[in-house]
């Protein structure tokens, strides 16, 4: 029986390897996804999603109106000129959403385990060349 389990998580592992090469393969023809690749923490599985599912970013006039559309905006509970701000209403494409925080997560732990000397400092007046 062990054999048998061990032959099927192979071939399980054979099958999520071409998914993955597809998601790649994907992420590289699309023009969408190659631009949302060049961004920190945005690798082939998020391209390929963020092209799918907003193939034209021009809809959105900025960053603020795509986290919105993401659900990532607290709910309003304002009256009489007063604003009141809730909860995050996590409206929106979930799967998107998760994707996008996990991948700022990533960039952010990796941004802080970098060893804070190994940046060079920035050139100041009397290092400049002219």
């Amino acid at each position: 029986m062990l054999l048998e389990v061990s032959e099927q998580l192979a071939a399980l592992n054979l099958r999520l390897a071409r998914c993955d090469q597809q998601i790649a393969t994907h992420a590289r023809s699309s023009d969408v996804a190659k631009h949302a690749g060049e961004l920190l923490g945005i690798g082939p599985v998020t391209s390929s999603a963020l092209a799918a599912t907003v193939p034209d970013a021009k809809v959105f006039r900025n960053g603020r109106q795509f986290g919105a559309w993401l659900g990532l905006t607290p709910r309003q509970h304002s009256s009489g000129g007063k604003t009141r701000l809730g909860h995050i209403s996590l409206r929106g494409n979930v799967y998107l959403r998760t994707l996008l925080v996990q991948g700022a997560r990533s960039t952010l732990q990796s941004a802080l385990r970098a060893d804070p000397h190994a940046r060079e400092p920035p050139a100041t007046m009397d290092q400049a060349t002219p």
